[in-house]
């Protein structure tokens, strides 16, 4: 596939780290048996590698990834596929997880834990330092919920000015935990769930992209319980596209500071994602889409 503008540029605020806004996120290279755990390696080694190598092949420069997928084990097929990185590669971690034995997601906040996973990222990914850690929140594993991340985020930018961070992100955060978080060190990032359907975040969007910081849609195509909709369908039909690139096109087009990085385990997947970037929604479709808002998250606002 050849490289094209993959939705266009957007630099992280207060850096020197310029991606282009699709991008690609790595946590389904991890586990035999589908995406929902997580755990151990995939099935296919030699598959994942290739996804890897074909996403920046094609112009992505914005990897996602985490050292408790596997864990350890995406961190360390993307070192195995990419390194030495291309100079314009920026790869996003996150911390403030660990697995427990039976692959279940436990908060490690502490700052002897956060230390740790800092140092396990740089050595599986093979870096001297990362370029953005997300502070993922653990008040709440399945969303936001509200918590003092005071000492979490004090830790990291202690790392941060010893040189093993450059910058530093939210994840899973309400808009209180972003707003204190910026008294304590600047955020370039936010990583929520959001997506055409889901949109309790609108505010939040609106409010950083005035602010110039990223906002990055986990489960950008409903995770592990994919977007379904006549609506969507039949908006795809129209344009002769996939319901799913409908929906990462319309992520585009809701905001400029919207980053996207979907996931995949396969190449052909990985190549209709990313056409994703070149697919324009009319007006009439963008009013479909529009109102496809779930019921629950309107009535946040």
């Amino acid at each position: 596939m050849s490289t094209s503008n993959l939705g266009g540029q957007f630099t992280f605020p207060g850096t020197s780290l310029t991606v282009r806004r699709m991008g690609y996120g790595a946590m389904q290279l991890a586990g035999r048996d589908g995406n929902k755990l997580v755990w151990g390696p995939p099935r296919d080694i030699d598959g994942a590698i290739a996804v890897l190598r074909e996403a920046v092949a094609s112009g992505v420069n914005h990897i996602d990834t985490s050292d408790f997928y596997g864990p350890h084990i995406t961190n360390q097929l993307i070192r195995r596929a990419l390194h030495p990185y291309p100079e314009n590669l920026v790869i996003v971690t996150k911390v403030s997880a660990r697995r427990g034995e039976d692959g279940s997601w436990l908060p490690a906040m502490s700052p002897e834990e956060l230390t740790q996973a800092v140092h396990d990222n740089l050595r599986n990914l093979g870096l001297d330092a990362l370029d953005v850690v997300n502070l993922r929140s653990m008040f709440a594993v399945h969303g936001p919920a509200e918590g003092s991340l005071e000492e979490p985020l004090t830790t990291l930018a202690e790392l941060r000015e010893k040189g093993l961070i450059r910058h530093i992100g939210l994840s899973n955060a309400t808009r209180k935990q972003v707003e204190d978080g910026q008294k304590i060190v600047p955020i370039v990032c936010v990583q929520n769930s959001y997506n055409v359907a889901n949109r309790a975040d609108d505010p939040l969007i609106d409010e950083l992209e005035k602010a110039g910081i990223a906002y990055v849609p986990f489960f950008p195509l409903g995770g592990f319980n994919p977007l379904q909709s006549s609506a969507l369908s039949d908006v795809a039909q129209t344009l002769n596209a996939t319901p799913m690139q409908v929906a990462l096109a319309w992520l585009l087009h809701r905001s400029s500071n919207i980053l996207l990085i979907p996931g995949t385990s396969s190449v052909e997947h990985l190549r209709e994602n990313l056409g994703a970037a070149e697919l324009t929604l009319p007006p009439d479709a963008l009013k479909v889409l529009d109102q496809l808002v779930n019921k629950t998250d309107a009535a946040q606002h």
